[in-house]
């Protein structure tokens, strides 16, 4: 799964969730239910993604598992956001916070704040966000979740840019790509770059977001990680599927980027390309 092959992490899902039926594991059971809904949301299946998850919080539900049941919700949460059906995503994340309040799970709470944040991020209620963000990240820090920490620093700084607020967004990226270094984690790392690369750009600082950007492709291409698991925005994994049908779709991508998006964007939209379709040609 988290290699981004998704469609083999569902065959192990599925085979989990055969034996587990067949020994009349039920716990076993939701959960590989709730691992196929994950799958299938990471392919850009929702529908399928909110069965999965629907059956997974039936049964735990049936069992008595309150802490699973909270989680279900909370993927179910993400699921319908990925749908765009924001409010309905915040009912159920607002269940997921409520139960896990009531079983003293701080970090399932931090989670469901966090995604509370993201939703009303989504909606433009962006100073509402941040106070999501913000309560979840003290919850974070108060129990030592440094990874939980880096990414609601992350957020901070994704909210604070959409107000405008570029320098205090960069000052939280940066914090939020220190602790990625120090933990280790090259994917977050590169998530960070990216967000860094698109703020230095709206500063002007173009030199800087270049530097960051072309870091980000760099790290992307070390982990050898396939399209799908990239934290790319859509419009440039669908242009990169475009172009990899052919020459002449790779050269309408870069000349549609040349003219269209800024030169920091097209750059990394040419690395991108590069990364995916030069080496299928060049063979």
């Amino acid at each position: 799964f988290f290699l981004g092959q998704y469609q083999r992490a569902i065959e192990f899902h599925q085979q989990h969730g055969d034996i587990a039926r067949e020994i009349g594991d039920r716990g076993g059971e939701a959960k590989s239910l709730g691992s196929l809904g994950n799958a299938y949301q990471s392919l850009g299946q929702y529908q399928r993604a909110i069965e999965f998850h629907q059956q997974s919080l039936d049964i735990k539900r049936e069992i008595g598992d309150r802490g699973g049941e909270a989680k279900s919700l909370g993927n179910l949460g993400n699921a319908y956001q990925s749908l765009g059906q924001y409010q309905r995503a915040i009912e159920f994340h607002q269940q997921h916070g409520d139960i896990a309040r009531e079983i003293g799970d701080r970090g399932g709470e931090a989670k469901s704040l966090g995604s509370l944040g993201n939703a009303y991020q989504s909606l433009g209620q962006y100073q509402r966000a941040i106070e999501f963000h913000q309560q979840s990240l003290d919850i974070k820090r108060e129990i030592g979740d440094r990874g939980g920490e880096a990414k609601s620093l992350g957020s901070l700084g994704i909210a604070y840019a959409r107000l405008k607020q570029y320098g205090k967004a960069i000052n939280l990226q940066e914090k939020s790509l220190a602790i990625k270094c120090e933990l280790g984690d090259r994917h977050g790392e590169a998530q960070s770059l990216q967000s860094l690369a698109q703020l230095y750009q709206a500063c002007g600082r173009v030199k800087e977001g270049f530097a960051a950007g072309q870091a980000a492709t760099l790290i992307f291409q070390e982990l050898n990680l396939p399209l799908e698991a990239w934290t790319l925005p859509r419009w440039i994994k669908s242009f990169v599927k475009f172009a990899q049908q052919g020459k002449w779709q790779l050269v309408i991508c870069f000349v549609a980027g040349f003219f269209a998006f800024p030169f920091l964007l097209t750059l990394l939209l040419t690395l991108t390309l590069w990364r995916f379709t030069f080496g299928r040609f060049r063979r």
